[in-house]
């Protein structure tokens, strides 16, 4: 798996246009205070990363591909990236982070359950985790076809809805859950935005 996306970070171009950027980035900017220590997990290039730094965090950005890695260390070089595991245990210590976000990853992860336990780990006591992923509504899968979104070659592992992300965060003992849907019609919004505490 982690030479897919060590392939995958090779081929993509230098400049990104990220989707959804700017409803995550006002989501980021919402949800992230002044001094807070930051995990971006699942980093790619560092954009996210940058922008905790902005907002006044201190954050650490970590990744499964050390092509994505290189990439963000070339555009912010003040900051500390690392390498993580496919799967298993982060190289981390416990409780180190107030905040953990996690833009457009939980759909990419084989072991949902370790990741989030993981996730848990280090984060601090009433630590938040911060994720979006693509919202698969029952409405957009009816008019689009299951198969546009679960292409057998795609690296989305799974797919969300609002109903199914709150579950999966109250059942790995998140609290105080918040989900937004954004982007997109009403009924057929793209995004999910989820808030929660450990």
């Amino acid at each position: 798996m982690r030479d897919y996306y060590e392939e995958l970070w090779a081929r993509l171009p230098q400049t990104l246009d990220p989707p959804h950027f700017d409803l995550r980035r006002r989501f980021l900017r919402e949800h992230v205070r002044p001094g807070d220590h930051a995990l971006d997990l699942g980093c790619g290039d560092g954009r996210f990363t940058g922008l905790l730094a902005q907002v006044g965090a201190h954050p650490i950005g970590a990744d499964v591909a050390e092509a994505a890695l290189r990439r963000a260390r070339e555009a912010h070089p003040g900051i500390d990236f690392v390498l993580v595991p496919v799967d298993g245990e982060l190289p981390l210590q416990d409780g180190s982070f107030e905040v953990v976000w996690a833009s457009e990853v939980i759909e990419h992860v084989a072991d949902t359950a370790r990741w989030l336990s993981e996730v848990r780990r280090v984060l601090r006591p009433r630590g938040r985790l911060l994720l979006t992923t693509p919202n698969h509504t029952r409405l957009a899968i009816a008019v689009g076809g299951l198969e546009r979104y679960a292409d057998p070659l795609s690296d989305h592992l799974h797919l969300y809805t609002r109903q199914s992300l709150r579950q999966l965060l109250e059942d790995f003992r998140f609290g105080h859950v918040a989900l937004e849907a954004a982007g997109g019609p009403p009924l057929m919004r793209q995004l999910l935005l989820a808030s929660s505490v450990r």
